[in-house]
């Protein structure tokens, strides 16, 4: 999959997706020349390069008027030597100069893919499926090696990038920015597609032309955040679902982060992806190296949903731990808005038993379990059970709901402390926070400086001690709080700066820990619902909750827009209490059930509590969604109507197993209309030459049809009839299609 032409110098990276074309230029450095469909023939770099006869610019030697960087498309630019545009590296020496001059010095191409040390980073368990190209590059200057890695993975138009730094020489040097990749694009015709939001509104789908100067989204919470997400999509003006070119970045981390998009007055583009360069700085010693978090950039030229399935399915087959991509992710109940912090072993107990009896295979005991916390003002770091609720301790209730035949999960946020815990009373100055001034507050807790190892060691070793005395198969990992004050009491200042990415590298170890020790646990991030939602944390964690907004019909954006970007496997989705505890609407179970079938499932609300109708209502949709979740978590996701555009009335989806032999389709509406017409709703993805049984249809239909015209939307109510139970406002409706063999 990659090839290098020593005659001309051009690295091509190719697979049946996908061409990404590199060479070395005249000065040394690394030109970009193409990023898009697979080419074929030879590939000459006079094809690619930019005109060079221009007016004022600077150019690299005296005299010689047809080499400016500034004209050129670079792989991985330094500033201050005739490029005038943002830089992917820049770093200040000794002497207080911060001019880099990165040449090419040598390569290597090697079957698989390398781990990232102390990160996370996308894997290949055989040679087979993937390359990675290794380009070493030198700057004799100042005594420094760049190393670039690039790796092509097999049958995916999927690109990972990163970039490895050492220093050797006799100095310090200070790396200001370090990107994990920055690609060169000819032009800037595209529509950038972000995901912007806040708590229990996140991953909202925003777009916007680009223009000449430069657009970004990032954020400095030390955590990927709810407002913007790590992940970006670059898509042609004329590319729709299912037509066109589109690109995607982003990143495989989880701590501060930069996406930037920068039009030059040539209208070429400059992207970046890496952690973002306010507020970091990192020292480099001398024979010491820094490697930046793994960057993403795909490419698909069938549209946004054509892009969107490549990433699903790379994550699931690249990303997301092997031991999960299989195996079923069990229905869960979470005790949190069925008792909040007011329970005990009894309560919990009798939970566990009806959940069993409607179906549910795990029970998950929230906040409020350990220490002394009854409400959010304390114990968070003293991870041992409050025995005034659990008098047999985790033990004997983990043991106990096995024993009816659940599995036991149970809630922990192990990266807070509150001041009202014996942690705190032992180790103040384990807090993030600034000695010379008063420390802000948020959910009454703080933040542990897991930039100390110390610090994880103890977490550590109190979570283990649990979970070697209790049954858990299930870990919530929660953080609700951002970091302020950023200040270590354990760096000096010099190195104040590193704290936000030394903070989260101390989070993936502990991730790393636990996971390599109890690889039968399944963890689900959270960070205040969709917080942190992203690569780096998938990587550890196969499934993260999408947002402490459990409504439906907000749930619907929320979801919709999530699916962009991340397979539905990955999306926590419960069905809980109507009215719903964050907007107060009220919604059918029928409704709440159609919505969060697509993505892991569960339920979240008081079980002794429902009817008789409810309760066969709940086990009912038990029985369907374990019918069909390996269909939903496996198969190809389908968009076909968006809550962002048009009348914003309507969403629809639907889930085509890879055989294409079966297909669940679900349509929402939000409102009720008055004399609402008949409409249709085209479906995709079918085998075209295949004819379907459908739910509610007395013969099989050809998919031609379902396709091309479309499924019959008859309304539930005309004004006059009614026409089934699903009337008025937040309808949903459900289809299971299964192809038949024709006669």
């Amino acid at each position: 999959m990659i090839r290098f032409d020593e005659k001309t110098k051009v690295f091509h990276l190719k697979n049946e997706k996908v061409s990404y074309v590199i060479g070395v230029l005249e000065n040394g450095q690394l030109g970009h020349y193409y990023f898009g469909k697979p080419l074929t023939g030879a590939l000459m770099p006079s094809y690619f390069r930019a005109d060079q006869n221009r007016g004022l610019t600077a150019y690299l030697k005296e005299g010689d008027m047809a080499f400016s960087l500034n004209l050129e498309r670079q792989v991985y630019p330094s500033f201050g030597r005739t490029d005038f545009r943002t830089p992917a590296i820049d770093i200040t020496l000794s002497t207080g100069s911060r001019i880099l001059d990165f040449k090419y010095h040598s390569h290597e191409i090697i079957a698989g893919k390398p781990k990232l040390n102390g990160l996370p980073s996308t894997w290949s368990d055989h040679a087979s499926d993937a390359q990675t190209l290794i380009i070493k590059l030198a700057d004799d200057v100042i005594q420094a090696e760049l190393e670039l890695k690039f790796t092509i993975f097999k049958n995916y138009g999927v690109l990972a990038r990163s970039a490895e730094i050492t220093n050797y020489s006799n100095e310090k040097m200070r790396i200001n920015r370090m990107m994990s990749f920055s690609f060169d694009f000819m032009d800037n015709n595209y529509t950038w597609m972000q995901y912007s939001g806040d708590w229990v509104r996140e991953r909202h789908l925003v777009e916007s032309s680009l223009r000449r100067g430069t657009q970004s989204i990032g954020s400095l919470r030390g955590a990927s955040g709810s407002e913007h997400n790590p992940f970006v999509i670059l898509r042609r003006d004329d590319t729709r679902e299912d037509s066109g070119e589109a690109l995607a970045g982003t990143l495989v981390y989880s701590g501060n982060f930069l996406i930037e998009a920068q039009s030059n007055s040539d209208e070429q583009l400059r992207f970046q992806a890496g952690i973002h360069p306010d507020h970091f700085t990192w020292v480099l010693e001398r024979g010491k190296s820094f490697s930046t978090p793994e960057g993403l950039i795909a490419y698909s030229g069938a549209g946004l949903g054509g892009l969107s399935r490549t990433l699903h399915d790379f994550y699931r087959n690249h990303l997301i731990a092997k031991r999960w991509q299989e195996k079923e992710r069990p229905v869960l109940v979470n005790n949190w808005e069925a008792t909040y912090f007011d329970f005990d072993e009894v309560k919990l107990l009798e939970l566990a038993k009806e959940a069993k009896l409607l179906g549910i295979e795990l029970f998950v005991l929230d906040d409020g379990w350990f220490g002394n916390r009854n409400d959010d003002t304390s114990s968070l770091g003293d991870w041992t059970a409050n025995l005034n609720k659990l008098p047999g301790g985790v033990k004997r209730l983990s043991e106990r709901i096995n024993d009816m035949g659940l599995s036991f999960g149970i809630w922990i946020e192990p990266e807070m402390i509150s001041k009202n815990s014996e942690l705190y009373k032992a180790h103040p100055d384990w807090v993030i926070h600034d000695p010379l001034r008063s420390a802000s507050h948020a959910r009454n807790q703080y933040v542990l400086d897991y930039s100390r190892v110390e610090v994880v060691d103890h977490i550590y070793n109190q979570i283990i001690k649990m979970l070697d005395d209790s049954k858990v198969s299930y870990i919530k990992w929660d953080m609700n709080r951002n970091i302020t004050e950023a200040y270590s009491a354990a760096l000096t200042p010099e190195h104040q700066d590193e704290l936000y990415h030394r903070y989260i590298l101390g989070v993936y170890d502990l991730y790393e820990r636990l996971t390599r020790r109890y690889p039968e646990i399944i963890f689900e991030s959270c960070a205040a619902g969709g917080g942190r939602f992203d690569l780096g944390m998938l990587y550890y964690a196969p499934q993260a909750w999408t947002s402490d907004n459990t409504d439906a019909i907000e749930r619907l954006k929320i979801q919709y827009g999530t699916s962009m970007g991340y397979p539905l496997s990955s999306m926590g989705s419960h069905v809980s209490a109507s009215p719903n505890h964050q907007v107060l609407r009220k919604t059918s179970l029928k409704m709440r059930a159609d919505v969060a079938y697509f993505g892991t499932f569960g339920y979240e609300l008081d079980l002794t509590k429902l009817t008789e109708l409810e309760k066969e209502t709940i086990g009912a949709q038990i029985k369907f969604f374990k019918k069909h979740r390996s269909l939903i978590h496996h198969g190809d996701f389908y968009r076909l109507k968006s809550p962002f555009e048009g009348d914003r009335n309507q969403t629809a989806w639907m889930v085509v197993n890879k055989d294409k032999t079966e297909a669940l389709v679900a349509w929402y509406q939000v409102l009720a209309q008055p004399n609402e017409k008949s409409s249709v709703l085209p479906l995709k993805g079918l085998c075209e030459d295949c004819e379907y049984t459908i739910t509610g249809y007395e013969n099989p239909v050809d998919a031609s049809i379902l396709m091309n015209f479309g499924l019959y939307l008859q309304p539930a109510f005309n004004g006059i009839t009614k026409r089934n139970e699903s009337v008025g406002d937040f309808q949903s409706r459900i289809w299971y299609m299964r192809k038949t063999i024709r006669d």
